[in-house]
């Protein structure tokens, strides 16, 4: 996936000595997918970082706090949903030696490191995995929602409380079938017969 311009960070003058530290700053949008299904950060949408890097021995250390405007859907009624949240997250950037040697040591998931760059360092893997986290797995415009009427399709919140559908017995629905048909053949017949009497007449 292509990185969002506005979360890769120049560490140039982070420096290069074990304990240093850079604080930043970046005030951007909300690249695509930054979220869940059903609900994440709104594309476009107001993005605020604020993180201190430590450089360690073995890469960068990112201690960070976003602050995401969310859109979504609740699960029950389909109701649009906005808010603000903030997230947090504390992740390890490996330089490519070191994540060299965990994978020399054995380390299954050395491929899915997050990586520190020559002269960069990209925030936005880490942020979609805090995120991605942090996020109900099934988000509600509130927790007692009723959610849709099976019937109408309509929010039952919206509804009267005493909102019904009468739904007839599919036994009685069987017969009224039946009923319907043994109706129809005497009116049939009544218009066969005159139809008939109209072909005498004109004989």
């Amino acid at each position: 996936m292509a990185s969002t311009a506005g979360l890769v960070v120049d560490i140039v003058d982070l420096p290069q000595q074990i304990g240093a530290i850079k604080n930043i700053h970046l005030d951007t949008v909300a690249p695509a997918d930054l979220g869940a299904e059903m609900i994440g950060a709104q594309e476009g949408g107001p993005l605020v970082v604020d993180a201190e890097l430590t450089c360690l021995g073995n890469g960068v250390l990112v201690r960070g706090r976003a602050e995401v405007h969310l859109s979504g859907q609740c699960v029950r009624c389909l109701r649009d949903l906005e808010n603000d949240t903030i997230i947090t997250f504390d992740e390890l950037f490996f330089t490519p030696e070191a994540a060299r040697a965990q994978a020399a040591e054995g380390d299954e998931e050395a491929d899915e490191l997050f990586m520190v760059g020559d002269t960069s360092l990209d925030l936005e893997p880490a942020l979609r995995d805090a995120l991605v986290l942090a996020l109900p797995f099934q988000p509600l415009c509130r927790e007692d929602c009723a959610g849709l009427c099976s019937q109408c399709g309509e929010r039952l919140d919206d509804l009267p409380a005493d909102h019904h559908h009468e739904q007839l017995d599919p036994r009685w629905s069987a017969l009224a079938g039946l009923l319907a048909d043994a109706d129809a053949a005497p009116a049939a017949d009544a218009d066969d017969a005159e139809d008939q009497d109209v072909d005498r007449r004109r004989r």
